[in-house]
C-alpha cells in the first residue's frame, strides 16, 4: 500500500480501509469494461438507511480537499475526512456466489445493521 498524491498538498493521509484481492481484481475489470485509467474507488458514509447511517461506493474521478487515499495494486481507495472514522478497521470484499454478487463492506465500527445489510449504525 502507498500513499498517493493530491495536487496541492504534500501527501494525503491515508485511511484505515481495506481491499481484497478479490474486490481489486473486479475493480480493475471494471475499469478495463469502461475504458477508463483515471477513476477511483470512493467509499463514503452518509445520513440515511433505516439503521441511521447508509454506505456509498462508486467510482469517482476526484480528488477532493481532505480525501484520504490508499492504492491496492492499481485501484486507489479513496475516502472523505468526514467518513474516515467510521470505516477506519473496514475491509471492501467482492462476492460472486448463486445468492449473491456485490461488493461487501465488513465494519467492526458497525454496532447493528439493519436486515439488508445497506445501512448501519
Amino acid at each position: 500500500m502507498t500513499d498517493t498524491t493530491l495536487m496541492d498538498s504534500p501527501v494525503a493521509p491515508a485511511h484505515g480501509v481495506g481491499l481484497s484481492e478479490t474486490a481489486a481484481a473486479k475493480v480493475r475489470s471494471l475499469y478495463e469494461q469502461e475504458a477508463r485509467d483515471d477513476l477511483r474507488l470512493r467509499v463514503a458514509v452518509q445520513p440515511g438507511g433505516c439503521s441511521g447511517l447508509i454506505y456509498q461506493l462508486y467510482f469517482d474521478e476526484r480528488l477532493l480537499e481532505g480525501d484520504s487515499t490508499v492504492d491496492f495494486g492499481g485501484v486507489e481507495v479513496v475516502v472523505d475526512k468526514m467518513s474516515v472514522p467510521y470505516l477506519d478497521g473496514a475491509t471492501i470484499d467482492f462476492e460472486d456466489t448463486i445468492q449473491k454478487q456485490g461488493f461487501t463492506i465488513d465494519n467492526p465500527n458497525a454496532g447493528s445493521s439493519c436486515a439488508c445489510g445497506d445501512s448501519f449504525h
